[in-house]
């Protein structure tokens, strides 16, 4: 019998989701004209059976992979520089992703650098630096995550750590995107409890923020108002029972739904996660998490119509605003996420400096409220008190 939780996608892009479909991935390769693929993935992945069994799967179907690791948590410059390396002492093609959010960005900036000849940074998602690229030189990629967080395997950019000024840069152009996404809920069915949780926050965070972003764009805040659901009925399931496949796909098809909404954009819970990542090293998910009631309450004459339509879609107990609010720090409480940053290590003396990069970066335009340095201050400083 064919399970349910099965089907062709093709938006954003090419997505064959179904559990025991990471087996057509040689398949998918040849799909995106890939013959000598570049497996790219982080050191944890590559001891799992996952990796082994991929890269057999890719020999038998008659290409020649060769396996890139060094890849960070939070991935930085020189992680893709060394993997450019790799790419081109191989001769490789493209690239294959096989990882969570960090080996997927890795994956895509290695093959997005491979046909470039400025630097990285001149490719900053800012203006239209993206035009600057080479668009005939960009490598294809078949994605394969592993956890259900960033989507970034339905994104167009990556988010890289600039080690000479310890910032994350969400680098961008729009044939960044894999050509062909593998989206197979059991590789991700041996996911920890607290990295379900911490991916899993993370990708209520994208459809969060995108749909409280500033523009018109209807078919993103459809898709992240679906995205929220499923992420309401699945993410307690998949954390209380890692092996609840069903649980699984719904946050799989839920995180990918985050990074395709956020095309929209994104905002201040972006915005203060990401200079506390690029500082502390914390986790994108975890840190989106713990600031997120934090930029709510910051947020909410700019959002409260919209969040009272939130609270009628996941039909909260609690009606508007206050509904939608409630939730979310219940559901922070039994994933068992920090309440503060003080919790991440962040200390109260380096919170100047936050705010400073916090009001900088890319995605606090977004924000329905404009923040600068004193808005992002004043964040900053409810989420180290734990001050609702």
């Amino acid at each position: 019998m064919t399970s349910p939780l099965r089907g062709n996608w093709s938006y954003p892009t090419a997505i064959r989701f179904g559990e025991g479909r990471v087996g057509e991935l040689a398949e998918a390769c040849r799909e995106a004209g890939i013959g000598r693929p570049l497996v790219v993935t982080d050191p944890g992945v590559a001891q799992l059976p996952m990796a082994a069994a991929a890269i057999e799967t890719l020999r038998r179907g008659g290409l020649e992979p060769s396996l890139y690791a060094d890849v960070k948590p939070n991935p930085t410059e020189s992680n893709i520089a060394a993997g450019l390396d790799a790419l081109r002492a191989g001769r490789h093609d493209g690239v294959v992703a096989l990882g969570g959010g960090s080996a997927l960005d890795a994956g895509k900036a290695i093959a997005f650098m491979g046909g470039q000849t400025r630097p990285m940074w001149d490719f900053e998602d800012i203006g239209d630096n993206w035009r600057r690229a080479n668009a005939a030189g960009i490598l294809p990629v078949v994605a394969v995550p592993t956890t259900a967080g960033t989507g970034s395997e339905t994104g167009r950019a990556a988010v890289i750590l600039n080690e000479a000024t310890r910032t994350k840069v969400v680098v961008f152009h729009p044939g960044m995107m894999p050509r062909v996404v593998i989206a197979d809920p059991a590789l991700t069915l041996g996911l920890p409890a607290n990295l379900t949780a911490w991916t899993g926050m993370d990708a209520f965070a994208h459809c969060l923020e995108a749909y409280f972003a500033l523009g018109f764009h209807p078919y993103a805040d459809g898709i992240a108002l679906e995205g929220l659901r499923l992420v309401k009925r699945c993410l307690p399931a998949a954390h209380a029972d890692g092996r609840d496949l069903a649980a699984r796909a719904g946050m799989l098809a839920a995180a990918q739904m985050g990074s395709t909404a956020f095309q929209k954009g994104l905002g201040a819970i972006h915005s203060l996660s990401h200079p506390i990542g690029a500082a502390y090293d914390t986790h994108h998910g975890l840190t989106n998490a713990v600031v997120m009631p934090y930029v709510l309450v910051f947020n909410r004459a700019a959002i409260a119509d919209k969040a009272a339509h939130i609270a009628r879609v996941l039909d909260l107990a609690r009606p508007g605003f206050d509904g939608l609010l409630d939730f979310v720090l219940d559901l922070r409480g039994r994933l068992g996420i920090a309440e503060t940053i003080a919790a991440l290590g962040v200390p109260a003396r380096d919170l100047d400096r936050l705010a400073e990069r916090a009001a900088i970066d890319p995605t606090a335009g977004g924000n329905p409220v404009p923040a600068g340095v004193p808005e992002m201050r004043r964040m900053l400083q409810a989420a180290f008190d734990g001050r609702i």
